[in-house]
């Protein structure tokens, strides 16, 4: 019987929601029944075994501290990882950044294995004083490494697969 894994995410511009599809296609593509949702939309976490969420702005978005905070008690009992998305540079690629503080508050609430920060996108078009601002500025584009986001869910798959990890 295949695990049910759960990737929610909490998105702005729409970038981190790409991130978490293409985590769920690839853990679909190791043999896991995995979908990804909005972390607003998220009423029940009983039937999963992993939860991811996001990042912007150096903080995580309200909805996945939110999602934590509501079902700290059973997401204790699951596999949890986090992810953030962000870093308008190729900083992510490089280097191992740590959770910012809202992640790691949250990380310790649900007792999360690991996290991972994936570089994240913004593009023209993107609304809001500020991303506005970080496009003038000429900070935009996408950084996203697709190889290392995959890498990181089949290592998820792999430890989901071993039973003595869970």
């Amino acid at each position: 019987m295949p695990h049910h894994v759960l990737v929610a995410y909490a998105t702005r511009y729409g970038s981190t929601a790409e991130l978490a599809r293409f985590i769920a296609r690839t853990l679909r593509e190791e043999g896991l029944d995995a979908e990804a949702l909005p972390a607003a939309e998220v009423t029940d976490v009983a039937a999963y075994d992993v939860i991811g969420s996001a990042l912007y702005m150096g903080r995580w978005r309200r909805d996945a501290g939110r999602l934590t905070r509501r079902h700290r008690a059973a997401l204790r009992e699951r596999a949890v990882w986090a992810f953030s998305s962000g870093p308008l540079d190729p900083s992510a690629s490089e280097r191992d950044i740590p959770p910012v503080p809202g992640a790691r508050r949250a990380m310790e609430r649900v007792r999360a294995r690991g996290h991972v920060t994936f570089g994240g996108r913004l593009e023209a078009g993107a609304e809001g004083r500020i991303a506005r601002a970080i496009l003038d500025e000429g900070r935009g584009g996408d950084f996203r490494d697709f190889d290392a986001v995959a890498r990181w869910a089949r290592g998820i798959a792999t430890e989901i697969e071993t039973p003595e990890s869970l």
